[in-house]
């Protein structure tokens, strides 16, 4: 049988992107975390933990992790059923990885009742919706938002809608880089905004105005920064249609393409053996999304 103190020192550990860290929200000593992870790996066999910083999961220990997510939301319902074995009394906490634009835009209008209702806290990590399911992948999370369909092992996919982006920039930066009108070719030359090194959205809208290759590009790992870096005029960059009304309304930015934008999809992953929370998040999820998304 599993030794759950020790898997929970090891879920600690990459959650909190440390020992020190883990130590403290466990309120034990950092030796004592270390030697519970020594522990589990002697009895694994083999490291569940890549010492780096931050420590990152083997596969087995991804393995291991995906486990520990799966018990604790399954003990979430017995301790519903049974009251007496929640012997901490601490309000439930779910751990999810969501894109930045969503986190900016709709997610908190999305989720904020049911938080309310059911008394639950979010421990919220934020990955860019093309590499969002890795979290999943790792066992570091319960659930995603993400742009792939295609689900883990063990977990569900559900389209949620999609978020619109559309290519802005300040009527400064236009009038400078496109002053006889938009060009594509000139669009290659003009410097652009991307999220990260995972954001491939403007890629995407180059290509199909038929521009391939490289760009000059900021790179900005920041919702609200990206917008106001592209009000202030020093880049293009495709943003969410939800975040810019009061911008394009007050003219600071302007549609470089009014006819083209992307449509990004978003589905919501999780743990098909998650428990009754997961599965009452996801409903209540699929109901809510097309408020607020493109369907």
């Amino acid at each position: 049988m599993f030794d759950y103190k020790l898997l929970s020192a090891l879920a600690a550990v990459t959650e909190q992107g440390g020992f020190e860290r883990a130590a403290q929200v466990l309120g034990l000593s950092q030796s004592a975390i270390s030697q519970r992870i020594k522990l589990l790996e002697a009895r694994v066999g083999q490291p569940v933990l890549v010492r780096a910083t931050p420590p990152t999961p083997t596969e087995v220990g991804r393995r291991l992790l995906n486990h520990v997510q799966q018990v604790r939301l399954l003990e979430r319902d017995l301790q519903g059923q049974v009251p007496a074995l929640d012997e901490e009394g601490l309000p439930e906490r779910l751990r999810i990885a969501l894109n930045a634009d969503s986190l900016a835009t709709w997610w908190a209008l999305a989720v904020g009742e049911f938080c309310a209702e059911r008394g639950l806290l979010l421990d919220l990590v934020v990955e860019d919706q093309e590499v969002g399911l890795k979290r999943m992948r790792a066992g570091e999370v319960a659930a995603c938002l993400c742009a792939s369909e295609r689900p883990v092992a063990g977990a569900r996919s559900v389209l949620l809608g999609a978020m619109r982006y559309r290519a802005l920039a300040s009527p400064g930066f236009v009038a400078r880089h496109f002053p006889d009108g938009f060009d594509a070719g000139q669009l290659a030359r003009a410097p652009a905004l991307v999220f990260g090194p995972d954001d491939l959205l403007q890629h995407r809208y180059m290509a199909g105005l038929g521009i391939e290759g490289g760009f000059t590009h900021h790179l900005c790992p920041s919702s609200e920064g990206f917008m106001r870096m592209a009000e202030a005029g020093l880049g293009w960059g495709l943003m969410p249609e939800l975040q810019v009304q009061p911008q394009l309304a007050a003219g600071t930015l302007l549609e470089l393409t009014p006819q083209r934008w992307v449509d990004v999809p978003l589905y919501w992953h999780h743990w098909r053996h998650g428990g009754q929370l997961l599965t009452d998040l996801t409903g209540h999820l699929a109901r809510q999304a097309g408020t607020w998304l493109v369907t």
